[in-house]
């Protein structure tokens, strides 16, 4: 229960696994290195992963309450945008989040929203409750979106998507039209006022999950007031990096005994997060090109989709060693001492960690980024889908970290020999070595942010003392 004492603060995940991992990360370090009490809302959900995630925790002033999922099948088309889909489920949530709010004997001092749960500040409103956003992803992506909002719409549409110019950011690295955010690539046919962060300046401050020395130069923007800074008007706090630290978690003991096998920083990772998928053509495409480099991988696999946020379907299986019928033939048998192929979800952070580990192809979303440069490990940028084109470009470009494929124009695939190309890379290439040897430097950069008197330890220690401040008299 929590005590008068010491701040309390709500944290409200919208659904997905990117937003409820870094708000749970944020909820225990802000218990164990800030002495608060925190409750975590999130959206129910029948997903495996999420119910694992949120039963790992067992710290004596966090709480997690469920708000009940809410059908919103009569409110939004059911093509639309997953953003749109996302900003409506917030919003049908908020009479559960306020009587569970209301029904609490210590209520909340401050309340923690991420970018689509802003909504939610009614409610902190009618509570008398601080209000803040946590940017789960990072400063560069908040800096777009807060320049793109004071942009005429017209002017992006013509300039920036039809004629394909990189749309300058002010104080920030520019943005390219390969790398935009969908909201607005399809500026034309998405309704994005909350998206782009107007409200977002309805609060006391945001929280950005990254920290100064990396995005130096982005985060001085944000708050100049002869920059962004003028648009943002509440202060920014760099508390980053937030990944899923959690002992609890094991691995598979088949995959643990293959690993542990391996020379050290001689595996490839192959993931592309918890929705992602590829193309039947491009999952052959992978296949050849992880057997051709001659690598040792483990590839966590899904069935193909033509849609990059992914679908479940019903599979065969090569009758001659087991191997799906989606990836070449005898794939499984060619590439048995070589290569592991996992069919389901393995816990991501204990593989990054594991010695053997020396490279990661990855769809560059924002957690996946920050775990590989946590364990400095190497990336393959294969981004997908959100601002995880944004995310690749920064890896490649300002972070010198990762290679990135190209693309055919034509047929948008990558092929097996540029795969083969990209893993030599990064394990074995000279290339690769001055990659890694970067890579260990961001990871020593991000611990001591995160340290004690480091720059994302002090910041989240401000907001700490503006909530006390709040405390009831």
């Amino acid at each position: 229960m929590p005590k008068e004492d010491k701040p309390h603060a709500a944290l409200l995940a919208s659904p997905g696994m990117g937003h409820l991992i870094p708000i749970m990360e944020l909820g225990k370090r802000m218990v164990t290195h800030h002495d608060f009490h925190v409750t975590i809302f999130f959206i129910a959900s029948d997903h495996a992963s999420a119910t694992s995630l949120l039963k790992s925790s067992t710290l004596e002033n966090l709480d997690i309450i469920a708000l009940p999922s809410v059908d919103i099948s009569g409110l939004v088309d059911p093509d639309a945008q997953l953003v749109a889909k996302l900003f409506v489920i917030m919003r049908e949530s908020l009479p559960s989040l306020r009587s569970s709010i209301g029904a609490m004997k210590f209520r909340p001092s401050a309340l923690i929203v991420d970018l689509f749960g802003s909504d939610a500040f009614e409610v902190a409103e009618e509570f008398g409750m601080l209000k803040y956003v946590f940017n789960t992803s990072n400063a560069w992506c908040l800096a777009v979106m807060f320049h793109s909002a004071r942009i005429d719409d017209k002017f992006i549409l013509e300039d920036h998507v039809k004629g394909q110019n990189s749309l300058e950011i002010p104080g920030c690295k520019s943005l390219s039209f390969r790398d935009t955010l969908e909201s607005l690539r399809n500026i034309d046919r998405i309704d994005r006022p909350e998206f782009r962060g107007d409200k977002m300046t309805n609060s006391h401050g945001i929280l950005i999950n990254t920290w100064e020395d990396l995005e130096s130069s982005t985060i001085e923007a944000l708050r100049d007031n002869n920059l962004l800074g003028t648009i943002l008007k509440v202060p920014i706090y760099p508390i980053g990096p937030l990944v899923r630290q959690d002992g609890n978690q094991v691995l598979d003991r088949q995959v643990k005994l293959w690993l542990d096998k391996q020379p050290i920083e001689s595996v490839v990772y192959v993931s592309f997060g918890s929705g992602g998928t590829l193309s039947a053509k491009q999952m052959i495409e992978l296949a050849w090109g992880l057997e051709q480099s001659q690598q040792k991988f483990v590839w966590v696999v899904r069935p193909p989709s033509n849609n990059a946020l992914g679908t479940y379907f019903t599979i065969s299986e090569d009758n001659v060693d087991g191997t799906p019928d989606y990836l070449p033939h005898g794939f499984f048998t060619r590439t048995k001492d070589i290569g592991l192929v996992i069919p389901t979800w393995v816990p991501q952070e204990q593989i990054l960690s594991h010695p053997s580990v020396g490279g990661f192809l990855s769809h560059c979303g924002w957690n996946s980024t920050l775990e590989s440069i946590m364990n400095g490990v190497p990336l393959i940028a294969w981004p997908l889908y959100a601002e995880q084109k944004m995310n690749a470009a920064m890896l490649t470009e300002d972070f010198e970290i990762a290679v990135r494929p190209t693309v055919s124009k034509t047929e948008e695939i990558v092929g097996r020999d540029e795969i083969e190309k990209m893993v030599r890379t990064i394990m074995v290439d000279k290339e690769g070595q001055a990659i890694k040897i970067r890579v260990k430097e961001l990871k020593n950069s991000a611990e001591k942010a995160l340290n004690k008197g480091g720059s994302s330890f002090n910041s989240l220690s401000q907001l700490a003392r503006d909530c006390m401040f709040h405390l009831p008299p």
